[in-house]
């Protein structure tokens, strides 16, 4: 049995930092509904790449990954009517999770001080860009935008460019994870007391959370990181080029005894007996030239094989992987990936989490739902609607 089984989630969020929060949930057996709304539906929906490269609102592979063994509802909360059912579904859930701008739900009346009217034990977990109260706490914004308030992009990059912000919206794939640990506090302090609360966690301080030796380093120091590559406190510390397009594989070399296992893996070139070569010091003041003979050495293997090899000559390497790799990985293959039968994308793989409960494992009940896929569900097996009633919400539109 999975170990939130039995917990009952109304999930009003969007895009990635509050649906990856809910994901946790569902996985690990919650019953969590998705409110959506077909007037607005959530943007990654819309967000590539989609299955066989074939648009539409329920073939989006970003979408579908964060969204396994979920229930989608699609409610009109703009109807009175609409607004009733969100909170009869209220009563039922144990937790409320949203990540909108501040004020939205309010506007529903459906915040915090709403909902404890109508259930006085609910906890609700709101996943907002900077907290919930603050100056700065009705700014709307997305991931990227975050990333960089943040400061991540202040250390990504090179020297002579413009900052270089990491992949992808840092603070949606942070965010979610230290507010599950809130979570399970809040339900834990619930069981012993009996009451709920509002957790209010602030996706950039969250982010900020990451940064906080060089924050520090600031404040006792007067230390200001700075943009520096690939580099570091290591030569060589950089991505090598390999056989093939854009394959690379990445070295580092710690210490002296490392560095004469590497000139042995390269065969001991004539270059490495050269005086700037026996010592770090040395190797760090002509960095640029040690770069690019080492990438003369690299370019001919293939970067599976050469780092096996460096590897096995106990030198830190690893392939820089692409998305074909990972999907290919014998490691990852073990059972990191749940293959699921979509309604509309066919055979689809989603991935897992990160850590494994032996007594209590994660389970791969339902693919990621098609827009109110289960709407009908929803209202005939949790709110307990008639037909009559249920065909009366269709035809009024409050349903989709």
């Amino acid at each position: 049995m999975s170990v939130l089984k039995g917990l009952n989630v109304l999930d009003f969020s969007w895009v990635a930092a509050g649906p990856l929060l809910t994901k946790y949930m569902a996985d690990f057996g919650a019953m969590v509904i998705r409110i959506e709304s077909l007037e607005r539906p959530d943007v990654l929906r819309y967000s590539a790449p989609y299955k066989d490269g074939e648009p539409g609102i329920n073939r989006s592979g970003y979408y579908a990954i964060y969204n396994t063994n979920k229930y989608s509802m699609s409610l009109n909360l703009k109807h009175p009517n609409g607004l009733e059912l969100a909170r009869r579904l209220v009563r039922w859930a144990d937790v409320v999770v949203d990540n909108f701008t501040p004020g939205t739900l309010e506007k529903w009346s459906l915040g915090y001080e709403d909902l404890k009217s109508i259930k006085p034990d609910i906890i609700m977990l709101r996943s907002t860009q900077q907290g919930i109260t603050g100056p700065h706490a009705r700014q709307p914004g997305y991931g990227p935008f975050l990333t960089a308030f943040a400061g991540f992009g202040s250390i990504t990059g090179w020297p002579d460019r413009p900052p270089l912000a990491p992949a992808g919206a840092h603070p949606d794939f942070i965010a979610p994870r230290l507010g599950m640990a809130a979570l399970i506090a809040a339900l834990m302090y619930r069981k012993r007391t009996g009451k709920g609360q509002c957790i209010d966690v602030s996706q950039l301080e969250c982010s900020i959370h990451f940064l906080s030796p060089l924050i520090l380093s600031y404040y006792v120091n007067g230390d200001m990181p700075a943009r520096n590559g690939n580099s570091s406190f290591y030569a060589p510390c950089n991505a090598y080029p390999c056989k093939g397009t854009d394959r690379w594989c990445v070295i580092v070399v710690q210490s002296e005894d490392e560095w004469q296992q590497f000139c042995q893996a390269m065969g001991n070139p004539e270059w490495t007996k050269e005086d700037w070569c026996q010592t770090l010091t040395g190797r760090k003041a002509n960095e640029k030239q040690l770069d690019a003979l080492i990438s003369e050495w690299t370019k001919d293997f293939e970067t599976e094989n050469l780092m096996e090899m460096l590897q096995n000559h106990g030198i830190a390497a690893g392939m820089v992987k692409n998305s074909a790799d990972l999907v290919e990985d014998p490691q990852l293959n073990r059972d990191y990936f749940w293959w699921m039968n979509h309604p509309e994308m066919g055979r689809f793989p989603y991935p897992r989490h990160a850590f494994k409960l032996s007594r209590t494992p994660d389970e791969a009940r339902m693919p990621s739902p098609c827009l109110g896929e289960h709407t009908e569900y929803v209202c005939k097996q949790v709110l307990k609607l008639s037909d009559s009633e249920f065909i009366e919400y269709l035809n009024e539109g409050i349903l989709h």
